[in-house]
């Protein structure tokens, strides 16, 4: 006790020059003897006051002194002291006040104290709450630090419901429970009701939760409201918090049933859901009902483009991304084969249409089929997967196919003038840089055809500093590995050898694995010419690469993982998977050449492919098989043999007609059939004249000093007034110019805040990625819910702020703002 008693004056003495100690029940003077405080003089009363009256105010003005009196206080008529005592400290020595000392607070709050002593009996609360205690607290900002200790949160109401709501979405109640032993239930209540509306005859937090979810859902469907604006504000910020987003979705779960939303939502139309992210179901209802109005025709690409846009605000929208990625894919794929003319006069202006149009269409099927197959929802994607594979195999792949093959089987030479062949790829290509005495480096992904190059295109300009290029090339024929490869080394004479392996020659030589094509690339370049595999390529150190570059003055990187893939009939059906893994292998690749001092790459592929992900009929393989008086070596696209025979569904070339030395022939299924192949998958083919699989890509790369990247700029529309006089905010944000691979998005935070800075409206995370021509399509509306707080703010100038967070940070600095001035009427009360 002794301790304690000398602890707590000693913090008086901190704030008092003067304290008086009345012991009311005669039982601590020996604590009172024993007492030696430095700096401070004791003092008993015993009829004395005049006389220490004039000692402590007249005399010794400076000094501190302990007032004791045994017995309690007089009453204040005959207490000569009593102005004294008032102007400075007073010691008691019961537990409340010695709480009270403890904690530094006036006796003014000796009765909040007294209604909460179960609070203040545990040292570690009362430890926690002086942490946050401040000198000019009222009784209802330490009640709400008590309940901030209680719920180990923030001293914020919200950070308090935030807590209180996790632990009953754990299924625990010890905070609550403690706030109720601690007396501060009646209080939590009053400010669930001051703050959000909340009125209950008996009150809890399971309820408030059910009321929540069912308020704000009524908001946005014109349902009956109890709630007020700042139960909806409360809402979108607890859903959008990383620590208490699980919490939200368990508690969001359990209301959606008990509230009936999915019987709810059975009724509505998915339009005017699609500001509404509070229930997993909405998501839900919207997907499935998407998927129907695609398959049915009854929506636009462009509409169900902007709806996908706004879904990637909701909370729901990484659990079901690749079902709207796919829905809206399908849309433009379904838009864009209706748009497409697929006609042409000649070989040559079909390999052209191909590069410059008809390539987006495999490319929307691939995003499509990839987004489809990682959604795990084959159910309730099956019409709509059905119906696109249908418009893909049938409408496009085989019409296209069918009207290609009537140029090639009467082309007299395998060419399509303007485009290069890929046997001039080195001369026409490399070559340039080397008489320039600049260095290249070339990576040739396998079975990377056009529209895959279309995208990593897309990708690499994305990257600041870069630059790139795109152009088709016509691949050698047939379209598989050991030629493609081949022709694309320095070359004078290429041909199929006489055998059943199917290797190419390259004047001569064996063209088989990265060593004979070091071989090949050092005799034309004086010993100054590698190739190397990727994946070794990626193990080198920074100076082992370095001095790889050094040495050579043609580098040639063989990446492969789109053929490996589909080329295996155990992991064909995850082609689309392995092009898209590409893409980030070869921008990586790119990353590590130019760090490796490289400023000029060329990116290209032997060959592309045919992909359809549903099982073939029985009409896609040829009834006939390859004959001949020597078949060499038969694939599932195309045969390699001498004097073979004719046939209605074959289609024969002579090396010579593919620019090949030597007497192989070459047969190819006619559009886009298959040869049936024992062991082989089908789904995954090349080898055949098909757009698909002899239009490639090559990529001209170039690493600059400069940055080149910009950001969209965006704009506050202010609209017809200036003047907030409704609960809510509606504004208009413009995206001042579409997004480009150099101009890119920018993500935003958007606020209404007072002058001190205070956030009075719910917060919104906006992305600026639109990437439409039209001006009118690059507006996004904004609505603000303005909180309680705002009333504080009428008659003065609020900001609408727009936020950009410092990159690599969790902070933030302001981007642009406007200014309105805030006149709510009491009318703006029944806003909703």
């Amino acid at each position: 006790m002794y301790d304690r008693i000398a602890q707590a004056l000693t913090k008086l003495f901190d704030r008092h020059r003067i304290v008086f100690w009345y012991d009311a029940k005669q039982e601590l003077r020996d604590d009172y003897e024993a007492l030696s405080l430095p700096g401070v003089e004791k003092l008993e009363l015993t009829n004395n006051e005049y006389g220490i009256k004039y000692k402590i105010l007249r005399e010794q003005p400076e000094q501190k002194f302990l007032l004791y009196r045994e017995g309690p206080q007089p009453v204040d008529l005959d207490n000569w002291l009593l102005d004294v005592q008032l102007a400075h400290g007073e010691f008691r020595t019961d537990q409340v006040a010695i709480w009270l000392s403890e904690l530094e607070l006036g006796l003014e709050f000796a009765d909040m104290v007294q209604a909460h002593v179960e609070f203040f009996q545990a040292i570690k609360r009362k430890d926690a709450l002086r942490k946050l205690l401040k000198q000019d607290d009222t009784a209802g900002q330490i009640r709400l630090k008590m309940l901030a200790v209680c719920t180990g949160s923030e001293p914020r109401m919200d950070a308090v419901v935030e807590n209180l709501l996790q632990e009953l979405a754990d299924g625990r109640d010890e905070k609550i429970k403690l706030v109720d032993r601690c007396n501060l239930g009646s209080f939590l209540w009053e400010q669930m009701t001051r703050l959000y509306g909340y009125n209950s005859g008996e009150p809890g937090i399971r309820d408030f939760a059910i009321e929540l979810f069912k308020s704000c859902y009524a908001m946005g469907t014109d349902g009956q409201v109890s709630l007020t604006g700042d139960a909806l504000v409360f809402l979108k910020r607890w859903k959008d918090s990383r620590q208490f987003e699980d919490g939200f979705e368990t508690l969001s779960g359990e209301c959606a049933d008990v509230l009936g939303i999915e019987q709810d939502l059975a009724k509505r139309d998915f339009r005017e859901l699609i500001e509404m992210d509070y229930f997993r179901l909405i998501d839900q209802k919207i997907i499935s009902d998407l998927v129907r109005a695609v398959a049915s025709r009854t929506v636009s690409s462009g509409d169900v483009a902007v709806w996908v846009r706004q879904r990637r605000q909701g909370h729901w929208y990484r659990e079901y991304r690749h079902l709207y990625e796919a829905v809206d894919y399908a849309a433009q794929f379904t838009h864009a084969l209706g748009e497409a003319k697929l006609t042409m006069d000649s070989l040559a202006e079909g390999v052209q249409r191909y590069s410059r149009f008809w390539y987006q269409l495999d490319q929307l099927y691939r995003k499509f089929t990839y987004h489809m197959r990682l959604s795990g929802q084959a159910s309730l994607m099956g019409s709509l997967t059905d119906q696109i594979e249908n418009l893909y195999s049938n409408n496009y792949l085989l019409k296209l196919g069918d009207r290609f093959q009537t140029f090639v089987d009467t082309t007299p030479k395998w060419e399509a003038f303007p485009v290069r062949k890929q046997k001039d790829f080195f001369e026409h290509w490399v070559r340039p840089f080397l008489r320039k005495d600049n260095k290249v480096c070339v990576i040739i992904s396998d079975a990377m055809r056009y529209e895959i190059g279309d995208e990593l295109l897309s990708l690499i300009r994305q990257e600041d500093r870069y630059s790139a290029e795109l152009e088709p090339a016509l691949s050698m024929l047939p379209s598989y590995t050991q030629l493609g490869m081949a022709a694309l080394l320095p070359n004078k004479e290429l041909s199929i050898a006489d055998n059943e392996t199917g290797t190419v020659l390259v004047d001569g030589q064996s063209s088989q694995g990265t060593a004979n094509r070091t071989k090949i690339l050092q005799t034309a370049l004086n010993g100054r010419g590698q190739t190397i595999k990727a994946e070794e390529f990626m193990q080198l150190n920074r100076d082992e690469r370095r001095d790889l570059l050094k040495a050579n003055d043609v580098l040639y990187v063989y990446h492969n993982r789109i053929d490996h893939t589909g080329d295996k009939m155990h992991s064909e059906g995850q082609t689309f998977e392995a092009a898209d893994q590409t893409l980030n292998d070869i921008v990586l690749l790119i990353k590590k050449l130019t760090a490796a001092n490289a400023s000029n790459i060329l990116v290209t592929a032997d060959h592309g492919f045919i992909y359809q992900d549903n099982e073939l009929d029985e009409s896609d393989f040829l009834s006939v098989d390859a004959k001949g008086d020597k078949v060499l070596y038969r694939d599932r696209r195309f045969v390699l043999g001498k004097n073979l025979a004719e046939s209605n569904s074959l289609h024969k070339f002579t090396s010579e007609q593919l620019d090949l030395a030597g007497e192989v022939e070459v047969q190819i299924p006619k559009s886009i059939n298959r040869l049936r192949l024992k062991g082989s998958g089908s789904r995954f083919v090349h080898g055949g004249a098909s757009l698909q699989e002899v239009v490639i890509p090559v990529l001209k790369i170039n690493k600059k000093r400069q940055s080149d990247v910009t950001v969209v700029e965006v704009d506050i529309l202010r609209g017809s007034s200036s003047v907030i006089t409704s609960g809510q905010l509606a504004v208009t944000m413009y995206q001042a110019e579409p997004v480009t691979d150099k101009t890119q998005p920018r993500v935003l935070r958007a606020g209404i805040y007072t002058e001190a800075g205070d956030l009075i409206s719910d917060s919104h995370d906006l992305t600026f990625d639109l990437g439409s021509d039209n001006p009118r399509e690059r507006e996004l509306q904004v609505r603000f819910v303005l909180t309680r707080k705002a009333d504080e703010a009428n008659g003065q100038e609020v900001i609408l702020r727009l936020e950009e967070k410092h990159a690599g940070t969790s902070h933030y600095k302001e981007y642009k703002s406007l200014r309105y001035l805030m006149r709510r009427s009491f009318t703006s009360d029944f806003d909703f």
